[in-house]
């Protein structure tokens, strides 16, 4: 199975060097080193919903308390879950993981 990113579902062009990361900025999920290889991810690209500062659909999100609501319904945050099943880090243990900014 092809695991995908974040960035590369969502063709957000906002990971280092894509198409939108000039003049958008690079996303804070794809610079997010402490969290490689989460749910077989590159950075913070398959758990972007810890990631403070992201812009999604439009809107800049800032702390994880106050856009989980809006990630829980993400298409995206429902196909990691999907696709990793029993294997699946819960939000709590994936930011124990996450170095404070």
């Amino acid at each position: 199975m092809n695991k995908q990113n974040c960035w590369e579902y969502k063709d957000c062009g906002r990971e280092p060097g894509g198409t939108n990361a000039n003049e958008l900025g690079v996303c804070p999920a794809s610079l997010a080193e402490d969290l490689d290889g989460i749910h077989g991810g590159i950075n913070g690209g398959r758990s972007c919903w810890v990631c403070a500062g992201t812009h999604c659909e439009g809107k800049a999100y800032g702390t994880f308390a106050a856009r989980i609501l809006s990630c829980l319904d993400c298409d995206f945050y429902q196909t990691v879950v999907q696709e990793e099943e029993a294997q699946f880090m819960i939000a709590t243990e994936i930011l124990k993981k996450k170095k404070a900014p």
